[in-house]
């Protein structure tokens, strides 16, 4: 994702789209082929900007977490600065400063883009609370357990 305004090139890792417990217990249940479609669809529609493609074949140079290597060589491919992830073991810091990225927790990224330009982060979170048919405390009340620290500053 390429956050507006400013040209800061993230890519988030898949377990900061959800809830991970809720995520998981999901897929355990089993989507069907045309759910996971729909689901892609949607996450595609919500990040037009997101897709990496020619990575493969960084993948293998990679030193981070064999498991997320695919997202450490995205990241490199499309010139990312961070890596947004809560899986912040599975990126050592040698393994991303190499290539002068950034691994990211989802508040400090937040926090980060709090300082880059405030209002705008006010602006996106308002649009949000509106959009979920609620208020900007409500949804601040929400978001204070993925980032406190974003919250913090933000009230």
């Amino acid at each position: 994702m390429i956050a507006p305004g400013n040209g800061y090139i993230a890519v988030l890792d898949t377990c900061v789209l959800a809830p991970m417990p809720l995520c998981d217990t999901l897929r355990r249940m089993g989507y069907s082929a045309e759910q996971a479609s729909r689901r892609i669809d949607a996450m595609e529609a919500a990040f037009e900007d997101a897709g990496v493609t020619g990575y493969e074949e960084l993948i293998g140079t990679m030193t981070n977490d064999v498991k997320d290597r695919h997202v450490l060589a995205a990241a490199v491919r499309c010139g990312a600065h961070a890596v947004v992830t809560q899986n912040v073991r599975h990126f050592p810091a040698e393994s991303a400063r190499m290539y002068d990225l950034e691994v990211l927790t989802p508040d400090a990224f937040l926090v980060h883009q709090f300082h880059v330009n405030h209002q705008l982060l006010r602006q996106r979170l308002e649009a949000q609370a509106e959009a979920l048919g609620g208020t900007m405390d409500a949804l601040l009340n929400k978001l204070a357990r993925f980032a406190p620290a974003c919250v913090q500053l933000l009230l």
